[in-house]
């Protein structure tokens, strides 16, 4: 349970346990398992363990935080507020103020791809303001992990929400130095402590360097053990512009990259947590700016590569909502990159069989970034054993190409739960209905995602709900009934195979909703995009869900309509590939964006080869009109084009 310290440290940060309990929080993260937790319960613990983490009282490690937890909720939701905000350091007594520049968090990258994409962001930046990339100087210098401070020369202050912090100057008056006898004055930097002089001296009196700290910073008075550390010129403040550092252009860092990470990462005597990789031209900065989150200029490196040799348990079934059979290899426990892993999947059955994977095979276990567990090789494989009925229902399982199929689609247990958790979670209009709730229902006898909807508080409370939870579950699901959807999102939310959102749209393009279950196998591939193949599993899956798309139809959903209508092929815009980017100024990018397809273009995301257009707004990144140059995309202002619609 929270320790008096840690509830201090939540308590100055204003958070309170809704989601989770104690016991479910501690139990989280001694198991660190984030994806059997709800989104309300993921986000909390990532909240509470953030807030101890920089309080130093950490709940988990850095690792389990960045590559279990924090991994776990961009996969969900990678616009998510917790993902691309500045992660706000703990509360200090002391005067709050605007902070002389802003402290932004730093973009992660945990492979070499991504610093090379990096590098060609930069590289693009260059070409744009005329400038030699060949004669641009990369820095990189070591990630320390300490508190981050900001020195002005007057006062020292912690980053806070990188934008406002709280004066902490008390910890030069307390003694402490800036590190390599440098002068006040330089800046961002970490207050940290000597690896080796924390191992030999601190360690058997606190839990870990961070711990102690934070001792240091905070308002109380000083302990003996921070006293003589201040003395001893083991605890500093270390700038930023003090590290040591590795320097040169892009084509010295990229051909000797693993050598220059590792001679950084080992070139102070502090903890460090990756490397911090950063362009030095200052014109360079300046055009590519930043996001609300981190400079754009500048990357970290986090190297999270580790294998492990380890034996196989079993091999477990377990049935997807489309009904192939994964089968997910139960692992003696190892720990790898601070996570304890158990389990791992092997894609398909068919790799099982060949690659011999089954109980007692021993495997060698991989896990890179954040990227989940996989079984890089199997070093001693087992003959493989193979199931013939479905793990959920028992129904005889059949061969499709590589995978094992049950289909028993309407009456599986296992496609029927994940089944509604996919409807909920594609409308993406309501919050509540994920694995454990749906799991829940179904116990109860609810098997029907129109069963749900006729639920009311009282019948949720039967089932074991609370009764708030019960009443905004209720409310969840009128407001995804009220809260304007899509009709193509709603039509792929019923998860028709080859029936994903995009089919959905271009379907939508040329036919009503209703209109659709009639359509035959030959109209279907009039549609540009749609095979013969396609067609045909369309129209049976179209065809089986009908009485379940009646009965929730029939609700009544808030449903933006799809244009339909006769394209113009004489208009400029038909056949045409065109990206918006910027803010407009007469009307919203996504109105824009549905009137070009009404004219029969194409609407991209991002510029390529194939993009005839790229109409820009104001406020617009230098990256997508470069990359418009580079491939001789038409480049038009956004009142360019809307003269082009009116003649």
């Amino acid at each position: 349970m929270f320790s008096n310290s840690q509830k201090q440290l939540l308590k100055q940060a204003d958070i309170t346990l809704n989601a989770l309990s104690e016991e479910q929080l501690f139990n989280t993260a001694e198991n660190t398992q984030a994806d059997t937790l709800s989104n309300e319960e993921l986000i909390e613990f990532l909240t509470v363990a953030n807030a101890l983490y920089r309080g130093g009282e950490q709940l988990i490690n850095d690792a389990d935080y960045d590559f279990v937890f924090m991994a776990e909720l961009v996969k969900r939701d990678p616009q998510h507020p917790l993902v691309n905000r500045v992660e706000p350091e703990p509360a200090f007594t002391g005067k709050t103020v605007a902070l002389p520049e802003k402290m932004l968090s730093t973009d992660k990258a945990y492979s070499l791809d991504e610093i090379k994409r990096w590098i060609t962001r930069i590289e693009k930046t260059a070409k744009t303001l005329n400038k030699a990339f060949e004669n641009l100087v990369f820095r990189v210098t070591p990630k320390l992990d300490g508190y981050a401070a900001y020195d002005d020369g007057k006062k020292l202050y912690t980053r806070g929400d990188g934008k406002k912090g709280t004066d902490i100057t008390r910890v030069f008056d307390r003694g402490l130095h800036v590190a390599t006898q440098g002068n006040r004055g330089l800046g961002a930097g970490e207050v940290v402590i000597s690896q080796s002089y924390f191992k030999k001296n601190l360690a058997a009196d606190f839990d870990n360097s961070r711990n102690f700290q934070a001792s240091i910073i905070k308002e109380k008075e000083l302990s003996p053990y921070a006293e003589k550390a201040i003395k001893d010129g083991a605890a500093v403040f270390f700038p930023f512009a003090l590290l040591p550092d590795w320097k040169g252009s892009a084509k010295e860092l990229l051909a000797d990259f693993d050598e220059v990470i590792k001679s950084v990462w080992h070139k102070t005597d502090y903890d460090v947590d990756g490397v911090v990789l950063e362009v030095t031209d200052a014109d360079i900065k300046t055009e590519m700016g930043a996001t609300r989150h981190h400079h754009r200029w500048q990357i970290a490196y986090k190297e999270n590569l580790a294998t492990a040799e380890v034996k196989i348990l079993s091999v477990t079934p377990q049935t997807s909502r489309t009904g192939r059979i994964t089968p997910v290899a139960e692992l003696e426990p190892v720990r790898l990159s601070g996570a304890l892993l158990q389990r791992a999947t092997a894609h398909h059955y068919k790799m099982v069989i060949d690659k011999g994977i089954g109980t007692g095979a021993l495997i060698e276990l991989a896990r890179s970034g954040e990227v989940i567990p996989k079984i890089e090789k199997v070093l001693e494989p087992v003959i493989a054993e193979v199931p013939t009925n479905c793990p959920s229902c028992d129904s005889e399982l059949v061969w499709d190409g590589d995978f094992l199929l049950c289909t028993n689609n309407l009456n599986c247990p296992a496609q029927v739960a994940n089944t509604i958790e996919f409807f909920f979670k594609t409308l993406r209009n309501n919050d509540g209905f994920g694995a454990a709730t749906i799991a829940k229902l179904y116990e109860h006898g609810i098997r029907n995602i129109a069963d749900i909807y006729a639920l009311k508080a009282e019948d949720f409370e039967s089932f074991g709900f609370g009764a708030k939870q019960s009443s905004n579950m209720v409310e969840q699901l009128l407001r995804s009934r009220t809260e304007a959807i899509e009709d193509w999102r709603f039509l792929a939310a019923f998860g028709v195979f080859r029936m994903g959102k995009g089919n959905s749209e271009k379907l939508l393009s040329h036919y009503s909703l209703q209109a659709l279950f009639s359509l035959n196998k030959t109209e279907i591939i009039a549609v540009e995009g749609f095979a013969e193949k396609t067609a045909e599993i369309v129209t049976k899956g179209l065809v089986k869900i009908k009485p379940l798309f009646d009965q929730i139809y029939a609700l009544g959903f808030n449903l933006q309509i799809t244009d339909i209508g006769q394209v113009d092929e004489a208009h400029f815009l038909a056949g045409k590939t065109v990206v918006f980017t910027g803010a407009m100024q007469h009307g919203s990018r996504d109105d824009m964006k549905k009137q070009a397809k009404a004219f029969g273009a194409k609407v991209g995301s991002s510029v390529s080869g194939k993009t005839d257009y790229l109409v820009i707004g104001e406020k617009v990144g230098a990256t997508k009109i470069s990359a418009a140059k580079d491939k001789g995309v038409q480049i038009v202002t956004e009142q360019e084009y809307l003269q082009m619609l009116e003649s």
